[in-house]
């Protein structure tokens, strides 16, 4: 196919052809031959097209009183109701089993405090000083 036709093909198939598209569809076989099997294509797929189809009546208002009937969606059905919640749930859960435990362990591991040490600044003992010797102070 010539650039001829190219350049203005959908004007073509529409029917609306200038004087040199007219000119050189007339002189040139190749470019007829193409341009005839175009529209014969086109006629066929408009015969393949069904017929228009409205939609039943009030199709339009029972779409739109769904839309309305709907609530809003709420950022908490996402963790509610949700795979991902009861994921996310589970999750937060083990984390803290797991923070628990590490919590307890470290604390009954914990070293203690000497009683017999005693902290204190320049032999005068001060607030600090005393509250520590009383909070590890055992009786032995």
């Amino acid at each position: 196919m010539h650039r001829v036709i190219e350049d203005r093909l959908e004007q073509v198939l529409a029917g609306n052809e200038s004087e040199p598209v007219a000119s050189h569809l007339a002189s040139c076989e190749e470019c007829n031959t193409e341009v005839a099997v175009m529209r014969q294509h086109a006629a066929m797929l408009r015969a393949l097209r069904g017929p228009e189809m409205a939609p039943r009546a009030g199709f339009y208002a029972r779409v739109m009183e769904r839309i309305e009937l709907q609530r809003p969606i709420s950022i908490w059905q996402l963790f509610f109701e949700s795979s991902f919640g009861r994921r996310l749930a589970m999750a937060s859960m083990a984390t803290a089993v797991v923070f628990g435990f590490y919590l307890v362990s470290s604390e009954r591991f914990a070293q203690p405090v000497d009683p017999q040490t005693t902290i204190s600044s320049a032999g005068l003992p001060d607030k600090d000083t005393v509250l520590v010797n009383l909070v590890t102070y055992r009786e032995q």
